[in-house]
């Protein structure tokens, strides 16, 4: 090969420039560097295993699986001369053939070759054929001899158990989890863990969710009744009956059976019309369609109605038809079942985990370009022969192909047939023009072996395994204690804040937080059980900024859930001020926020002593029920005569009572409800579910969207 070619070659290199200006990309690929010589040692014992059982290999089966291609010849003397062969077994077609004694591709004549030989095992494909010609070997002068040496399996068993699965997997094992401590050394020195980081990352930047509600009084039945959650499942009850009737259709039906599913067909194009038509009611033209769910319902009904009419005005055409839009409406299960709080949490944790992976895929692409361009360039003049691997659908002849070949070798299908039709052997020719132009008809080469071995351990062993430890950092909760906070359940707040604030003013009641929480298990919420007292004590703990009109934020709210859960700087000696400046610090130094205003919502800096809280207001409350349960027992006590002298106790309490009430006058303006226990709200039904009284103004209406 000329220099001019290498120097050729060597331009493709030139897109990994931009994994220097790509930061994501650079991150990524600084990861996997550092993960491959953190298992130097690991890499160094797989290898040394390997030569140990290339060397025993060696001794075993050196010279001993060759054979003659007449299969009647088992000897080299006997495998001389020529030989009739019958094409198609046709004995009317003799062909004479020179006999030949042959050697297997993949043999153990010296360490060299059994070190391939093994790695291809190791791969899992085409082993079985190996481990039968091994079995049937004999010596160096004696061909195959079928099931002669059957005790050799052991040896294959061996090294498949030892290396390909137990050695290959800590070898993966070690890349995953090398690539996720490397992706935390950038946080080493921070005070919070992984998880602390990601719900505090989440409180900050959600927002609330809106929703449409209509004012007009026909509109909102309306909509009552397609966002019920009756409406819902009858919906997918017909759609999953429409899925068994689309799967009962079979070829050669009777006519009467067609009749039956085209009328079963048109009855449930016809509700799902309806449907399409109430929703349309409901939201409206720009509403409705604003939706990627509902824009989709829509493609599906009205490709059902073409497909019907179609029908009908051409009788058994098969030209034009679009039955398949029927097989999408088993998609709208996914949008069902989103209802279900653990299938939420796994579709949450699929799009973020699919959010995690582009640079990850991005170095995949680089790798595919950058190694199909030089299999273009070294393996782009073999010539097409589809008795061979290099065949009209599998060669190096353009660059599509070239990554087709390279997807199907880093799938493992038969990628070593592919690397020896590109080696340097007697039937690898060159296409018919370029004969002339080379100094040999063979135009394959030995660059065949490191090409294809160094692609299928960088792409199958390394790169695609950082595939499972993205999935895997993403989907890490599943292995960890459900009652301790994560990210996949901060998603709950966001959509049930929404029922309460439809129009996404980021501010609701605070007696409307603790019916809120209720509906939220634990760990994030209350939950239905959780006693009022113990709400109260959440509720001090969490010591939100209260407005003064009785109303706390979406964020702050949020944010005080994901601190008391987690314990985040909420414990020690330090004051409650010297804490939240250190957080705030932390805040800062992470994230580098921008909006001064949302850190001083969720952190409140040192302020004035008569700021009014959440914890303020719930502790007022809570020493009121603690003084009236005081003051109860002391009556019982006097009633039954057990009263005792410590009376004067109930007067200094009542003297800290009148001045926790004197605090200020925002405490008063920001009571907006009785908390006595027995009249607290245990779970009200949010104000946009209740009917409307009156008759509104039919253009009025609040917007909503989904995130």
């Amino acid at each position: 090969m000329s220099v001019v070619k290498i120097l050729r070659v060597l331009r493709v290199l030139r897109p990994l420039r931009a994994i220097n200006r790509a930061k994501g990309l650079k991150h990524v690929v600084q990861c996997v560097i550092v993960a491959v010589k953190t298992i130097g040692n690991i890499m160094l014992v797989m290898f040394l295993l390997q030569f140990m059982f290339a060397c025993i290999g060696v001794q075993l089966f050196k010279g001993s699986l060759m054979w003659c291609n007449d299969r009647s010849k088992l000897t080299t003397d006997t495998c001389k001369g020529e030989y009739f062969v019958y094409k198609q077994g046709d004995i009317h077609r003799p062909e004479v053939v020179q006999r030949e004694w042959k050697n297997f591709d993949f043999n153990f004549d010296d360490v060299r070759n059994a070190l391939l030989t093994l790695f291809t095992v190791t791969t899992f494909e085409g082993w079985p054929l190996i481990l039968y010609k091994a079995i049937d070997s004999h010596s160096s002068d004696v061909g195959p001899i079928y099931n002669y040496r059957p005790a050799v399996a052991i040896y294959f068993i061996a090294y498949i158990i030892v290396i390909a699965f137990f050695m290959v997997n800590i070898f993966v094992g070690f890349v995953i989890v090398t690539f996720q401590n490397e992706g935390e050394q950038e946080y080493r020195n921070c005070e919070l863990d992984k998880n602390q980081r990601k719900c505090i990352e989440f409180a900050l930047k959600a927002k609330p969710i809106r929703r449409y509600i209509p004012k007009n009084k026909f509109q909102y039945k309306v909509w009552w009744c397609v966002t019920s959650q009756p409406f819902e499942y009858c919906i997918f009850a017909l759609i999953m009956v429409n899925t068994v009737t689309l799967a009962m259709q079979y070829h050669g039906q009777p006519p009467e059976y067609e009749d039956v599913l085209d009328y079963m067909n048109i009855f449930f194009t016809a509700v799902f019309a309806l449907e399409f038509i109430l929703k349309l009611i409901a939201f409206r033209f720009k509403n409705y369609f604003g939706e990627a769910w509902n824009v989709f319902d829509f493609i599906i009904v009205l490709g059902s109605f073409i497909d019907i009419i179609y029908t009908e005005v051409h009788p058994g055409s098969n030209i034009f038809s679009i039955n398949f839009f029927r097989l999408f409406r088993v998609m709208r299960l996914v949008k069902l079942l989103s209802r279900g709080e653990g299938i939420r949490t796994l579709l949450w944790t699929f799009i973020k985990s699919f959010q995690a992976l582009p640079y990850v895929a991005l170095l995949i692409v680089m790798l595919f370009f950058i190694y199909a361009v030089i299999g273009m360039q070294m393996f782009g003049k073999i010539a097409i022969d589809d008795s061979t691997e290099i065949n009209r659908n599998n060669n190096f002849q353009s660059f599509p192909q070239a990554v087709l070949v390279l997807f199907r070798s880093a799938t493992g299908e038969a990628w070593q047939q592919v690397m020896l039709a590109c080696s340097n052997q007697p039937q690898t020719k060159c296409m018919p023009d370029l004969v002339n132009q080379t100094k040999s008809d063979n135009c394959g080469s030995d660059i065949a072996f490191p090409f294809f071995i160094t692609f299928y351990m960088i792409c199958s062993f390394l790169i695609i395994n950082l595939f499972v430890a993205v999935i895997m950092d993403n989907f890490d909760y599943l292995t960890r204690d459900w009652s301790i906070l994560g990210p996949h359940h901060l998603d709950e707040f966001v959509r049930l804040w929404s029922e309460y604030d439809p129009s996404a003013k980021g501010r609701i009641k605070h007696l409307d937080v603790v019916a809120l929480l209720r509906k939220i298990s634990p760990p994030l919420g209350f939950g239905k059980l959780c006693p009022h007292r113990v709400a109260c004590k959440r509720l001090v703990s969490m010591n939100m900024p209260l407005n003064s009109d009785g109303t706390v934020m979406f964020n702050a709210t949020l944010f005080a859930l994901v601190r008391t859960s987690l314990r985040i700087k909420t414990e020690g000696e330090k004051s409650p001020d010297q804490l939240n400046e250190e957080l705030r610090a932390v805040i800062r130094k992470i994230w580098k926020i921008k909006n001064q205003k949302l850190l001083d919502q969720v952190v409140p800096p040192p302020g004035v002593e008569n700021d009014v809280t959440v914890g303020k207001f719930y502790a007022t409350f809570l020493i009121q029920d603690y003084f009236r349960r005081f003051k109860k027992r002391k009556e019982n006590q006097l009633k039954t005569g057990l009263a005792g002298a410590q009376t004067n106790s109930s007067v200094a309490l009542q003297a800290g009572l009148r001045q926790l009430q004197d605090l200020g006058p925002e405490i008063r303006r920001a009571i907006s409800g009785d908390l006595d226990e027995d009249t607290f709200p245990v779970d009200p039904e949010p104000m946009h579910r209740s009917w409307p009284n009156g008759d509104e103004d039919e253009d009025e209406m609040i917007y909503v969207t989904t995130l």
